[in-house]
């Protein structure tokens, strides 16, 4: 299969607070080097972009030594923390900025939505502005006119198709451009959290044409965003950055996995402390805990057949015996799998322990996070914590056979005749 885009060890440079060297000389001097085929003089090597620590030098590496290719025809979901260098490569493959070293080879046009605005002109009307970007793509007018009727109907802005588009919301040039990028017919589409402005209908809609693009056209998609479960559904390949250097690319469910494992670690246990305490003036959380309840399979490792014990042993401070309980179970992702609550007994001053089993053969291999939250019997709110227990649940029978995972947040064993 043929390449769509080839990247080799593709660093970005940044200064700081500042444009070039600081110094006409030093601009020169990496002019020089560069048209001679030689390296950045300026460059510092080994400097990360990591936005929560300080540094002595200001220059930092949006992009480190970064190598992939992607075939045509895939569709490739881009993830990673803020400031991982997402937009940059985005920016760097669409030309808008060049690289420091290393080198980018891309084989057809390129259609990018990476910021509001891109690409329009203000004072031109959005029906202006379809023949502008096809004109960049190297369409002829004709090819425009063939698709016209299909952009404006698809944007939803037919009411404002000749009117300046410096008079649109931010919603309306996002769906206008994406209409143009989509279907002028590029190789390759690439397309930012950008989509972010638009509503929630014009958000699936935008995602059923790209899966479209992809899947049916055979053209290229790059999509960057921080919904994780979108990405697992449009796209085959998965590349993941974090502080500018290549983690991983791999198909997306494993990236994805990847991803979240690192940043959730597992926290099955907490406990409140002398310098600590869980909870405030209404609960104390002496303890709270995830694990193994089955007796079949007594060993630390959380099966897809264990039963699973949320212990939680608490202080009840406030002056009613009787309080509420509850939970939600979420994947890593922040998607609600389900919620329980109880009403339970629980003396005033007195640590007492209550335990919520969720039965074996029922959850997904996968890794969870546990919302607790107490309530007064009149559901008024006493305390509450989000992600204050994790864990993970393994399928050791299929991992051991290489056999994947199974579709689905939940896995109930059901019978079959």
């Amino acid at each position: 299969m043929s390449k769509a885009i080839e990247v080799l060890h593709l660093s970005k440079l940044y200064r700081l607070g500042s444009i070039g060297t600081g110094h006409l000389s030093h601009d020169f001097q990496r002019w020089v080097a560069k048209v001679r085929g030689k390296e950045d003089p300026y460059m510092v090597i080994g400097k990360q972009n990591n936005r929560e620590a300080g540094g002595k030098n200001d220059v930092v590496y949006s992009l480190n030594d970064i190598n992939f290719s992607i075939n045509q025809g895939d569709s490739v979901g881009i993830i990673g923390r803020n400031g991982a260098g997402k937009s940059t490569l985005l920016k760097v493959l669409s030309r808008i900025t060049s690289p420091t070293s290393g080198s980018v080879k891309v084989r057809g046009r390129v259609a990018s939505l990476l910021e509001v605005g891109t690409g329009f002109h203000p004072e031109l009307s959005g029906r202006e502005n379809i023949f502008l970007n096809g004109s960049i793509l190297g369409m002829r007018r004709h090819e425009i006119n063939a698709k016209l009727d299909e952009i404006i109907e698809f944007s939803g802005v037919e009411r404002y198709i000749d009117t300046p588009v410096k008079r649109y919301s931010s919603g309306m040039y996002v769906r206008l451009a994406f209409a143009v990028a989509a279907h002028l017919e590029p190789e390759i589409l690439i397309v930012d959290e950008v989509l972010a402005v638009g509503d929630a209908e014009f958000q699936k809609k935008c995602l059923g044409k790209m899966n479209q693009v992809s899947t049916n056209e055979g053209r290229t998609v790059l999509f960057v965003s921080h919904n994780l479960t979108a990405v697992e559904s449009l796209c085959n390949q998965g590349i993941y950055l974090d502080m500018g250097r290549l983690v991983m690319q791999a198909y997306t469910a494993d990236v994805v996995k990847e991803y979240v494992s690192r940043d959730l670690s597992a926290k099955r246990m907490i406990r409140s402390t002398a310098e600590r305490a869980i909870g405030n003036e209404h609960i104390t959380i002496v303890e709270a805990a995830v694990e193994n309840g089955s007796s079949e399979n007594p060993s630390d490792i959380l099966d897809i057949g264990s039963d699973i014990n949320l212990k939680l042993t608490v202080i009840n401070h406030t002056k009613e015996e009787y309080l509420s309980a509850g939970f939600d179970l979420k994947t890593a992702k922040e998607d609600v799998v389900f919620g329980s609550g109880s009403k339970i007994y629980c003396p005033i001053g007195i640590p007492t322990v209550h335990t919520c089993t969720i039965p074996g053969n029922f959850l997904n291999d996968d890794l969870y996070q546990l919302d607790i939250y107490f309530h007064t019997q009149g559901m008024s709110k006493l305390y509450a914590q989000r992600n204050m227990l994790s864990f993970e649940v393994k399928d050791q029978a299929r991992a051991n056979g290489f056999l994947g995972k199974i579709n689905g947040m939940i896995r109930p064993m059901l019978k079959w005749s």
